[in-house]
């Protein structure tokens, strides 16, 4: 890593978390600490600062590779190798062929981005190492939203593989809507890897704002974070057909807040065993708690708690998924908590200085 934090210790093997922030606003790049897996406490041990603005991060489920998007006018994606000193380039950033992006996953042989700025999804290659290869295939979009600030044309927040593999669905604050895309299927070798293709699209509440969702472990439902409303969004998910079909809308801040403060919920984050969802709120910088139905078909807020800082803008379970980590992108810090099993109560354990922190992932 071309720059140290003086903060070594714990520096031998074990898990890593890798954190983005805005370099913009005095972030270091990615930031790499230490886990301690009994405590859950972070050690920060260095970071590098060869990629602007490293908004989001995402891990390769195949080989020990980084992935980060840049979010700036002329969006760029990069690939990093996992060695024991931290993260080293893979080659140089791509274009992705969207300004903005602000969310990247992996898809099989495509590394996905979402583009906030320009609207559209973007597909790299995946080398057989790791890295990326352009050009990258684009998929636009086209529409609007009744929020005459936010929503004058089309704004993908977050784009995520469904379980199945099938699919990947899109979610456009601008627009109000989720979009599927059909990937093509794995196995194939007599050709080169189909980029996905666009497969169908449901319409949210007009003015709801989508940001991003999760899935449930179950495989049939999904949940909708709305910025522009401080609310969450069910949906049933069919995985053979490729289909969302919105259940109910339900609020992530308590009533009282919702009226004084709009709440921009940015992250959310759901229980690997199905009972529990956790939602960033970053205007009453809280964490809100959300106990699901056995199938997953209802949610309902049970508890806010304070995030540890000010504007959480991405949330993260540890490995094993007993502690709770948030970036606080305007106090400059990564806040960890243990949640009670029980409850699903996050209950504040340790923080760490991460300047304009946006993201956090653990390998």
């Amino acid at each position: 890593m071309n720059e140290d934090t003086g903060q070594r210790g714990a520096a031998g093997g074990g898990r890593r978390a890798h954190i983005g922030s805005f370099t913009s606003a005095g972030g270091r790049g990615i930031t790499t600490a230490a886990l301690d897996p009994a405590t859950g406490e972070l050690t920060l041990l260095g970071a590098t600062g060869v990629l602007a603005d490293p908004s989001y991060l995402a891990l390769a489920p195949d080989a020990p590779v980084l992935y980060a998007v840049s979010e700036g006018e002329h969006g760029t994606a990069a690939a990093f190798a996992l060695g024991a000193e931290g993260p080293y380039p893979l080659g140089d950033p791509e274009p992705v062929g969207g300004a903005g992006p602000t969310h990247l996953s992996v898809a099989g042989p495509w590394l996905l981005t979402a583009h906030y700025t320009s609207g559209g999804v973007g597909a790299l290659r995946r080398t057989p190492g790791g890295g990326l290869t352009g050009p990258p295939a684009v998929l636009g979009h086209q529409g609007s939203g009744p929020d005459p600030d936010r929503q004058t044309g089309p704004h993908a927040h977050q784009v995520l593989p469904d379980p199945s593999g099938r699919w990947a669905v899109c979610v456009d604050l601008g627009t109000d809507s989720l979009r599927v895309l059909a990937l093509d299927p794995a196995g194939d070798t007599a050709r080169p890897p189909l980029p996905p293709r666009p497969h169908a699209e449901t319409a949210l509440r007009p003015g709801s704002g989508p940001r991003h969702l999760a899935f449930h472990p179950g495989g049939r439902h999904l949940y909708v974070l709305n910025e522009l409303a401080p609310t969450l969004t069910v949906c049933r998910w069919d995985p053979e057909k490729g289909a969302a079909e919105p259940l109910a809308e339900v609020p992530v801040a308590p009533g009282e807040a919702s009226e004084y403060v709009r709440g921009y919920p940015s992250a959310l984050v759901a229980d690997p065993d199905g009972r529990f969802l956790w939602a960033a709120v970053r205007g009453h910088d809280a964490i809100a708690v959300l106990a699901l139905d056995e199938d997953g078909a209802g949610a309902a807020l049970t508890a806010s708690v304070d995030c540890g800082g000010v504007w959480p803008r991405d949330l993260a379970l540890d490995p094993v998924g007993r502690r709770l980590y948030a970036a606080n992108e305007r106090s400059g810090d990564v806040t960890w908590f243990d949640v009670d099993p029980e409850t699903g109560l996050p209950h504040r354990a340790g923080s760490v200085d991460v300047p304009a922190a946006t993201c956090v992932v653990f390998a």
